[in-house]
């Protein structure tokens, strides 16, 4: 305890100090028991925890992420110096657990739900990502590391829910370029290939900030995006509807269909409105229109390509069959 009171009061200094006493946040993390058992448990104010856990938590949850694993909790220890969120750059960004600290930086970004945000050092999982005041940068999974504006979101919203506009990106030298587009989304006028330009009237900068502003936009809004598709250039009207898959969640496109997949594509999972197709949990897609599907990527490639119909064979024991999807 008297460690603990020590260690508290060296902290509450240094937090005020921000000069990259590094050591001081490692103990924060300690006495917080922000990692238990190779999870996440980071105490952030209003008696509460965030936490995460491909599991979930045998406490009193108040909301949960599936796309992102975050829970949040009831904080039953209430520890008294809470890690907080600095929206502001972070200086002196570090990787910490029980153990060790180790300095560098973000060298790309989050983009999406897809692809977390990578670091300059390897980093253990889990692990927090922290600045020189101690401050949550992100926290750092097998996958990649979960940045702060994610987290932020996830700890204001009522509810957990993440707009779809049909489209993956990523970047090409300066441009945004559309890499995959979902012909199953309805009114989708995007295509693989096109240049995102402006948002609302705004420049994009680069895919992680597009892919910001495209999944916390409010679903069943509707945006102006210009795009430049070869050598036209045009602005289109784009409606976003309510993200189905991604993050940590399979997501092949087919889950607008109400189809859910495991990572060897076979069917986990079947909603309401796909029963017509006459599908069973355990089906496994072997191809669509013809071509050969082994993983998510293969399906986001073929669909981009093909129109709102598509000839999808699965195969159910010894058995193949076709499936046409509208």
């Amino acid at each position: 305890m008297f460690r603990l009171f020590l260690a508290l009061n060296f902290l509450f200094f240094n937090l005020y100090a921000c000069e990259g006493d590094f050591d001081s946040c490692r103990l924060k993390v300690v006495d917080s028991e922000a990692i238990v058992n190779q999870t996440l448990q980071i105490p952030i104010g209003n008696n509460q925890r965030l936490i995460f856990s491909k599991t979930a938590p045998n406490v009193k949850i108040i909301k949960h992420d599936p796309y992102l694993s975050l829970y949040l909790v009831e904080d039953t220890k209430k520890f008294k110096y809470p890690f907080k969120i600095n929206m502001n750059i972070g200086t002196g960004l570090f990787g910490v657990d029980n153990n060790k600290i180790i300095k560098g930086k973000i060298v790309k970004q989050q983009i999406g739900l897809e692809s977390f945000a990578a670091f300059s050092e390897q980093l253990p999982t889990p692990s927090l990502l922290l600045n020189s005041c101690c401050s949550l940068e992100g926290i750092v999974t097998e996958r990649g590391i979960i940045e702060k504006e994610y987290i932020e979101r996830f700890l204001k919203s009522k509810s957990v829910s993440y707009a779809d506009f049909g489209i993956k990106v990523n970047d090409v030298g300066s441009a945004v370029v559309v890499s995959s587009s979902n012909s199953i989304l309805k009114n989708n006028l995007f295509k693989k290939d096109d240049i995102i330009l402006e948002f609302d009237g705004k420049k994009v900068k680069n895919s992680a900030a597009l892919m910001r502003e495209m999944l916390f936009s409010q679903i069943g809004s509707t945006h102006s995006i210009k795009i430049k598709r070869g050598s036209e250039v045009s602005v289109i009207s784009a409606t976003s509807q309510d993200k189905k898959g991604g993050g940590l969640l399979n997501d092949t496109f087919l889950e607008f269909l109400g189809l859910s997949f495991d990572k060897n594509l076979v069917i986990k999972k079947i909603e309401k409105n796909a029963e017509q197709y006459g599908l069973k949990i355990g089906d496994k897609l072997l191809q669509i229109d013809t071509k050969s599907v082994k993983n998510e990527q293969d399906i986001f490639d073929i669909m981009s390509d093909s129109k709102k119909s598509a000839n999808l064979l699965f195969q159910r024991e010894q058995f193949q069959f076709f499936v046409k999807l509208n």
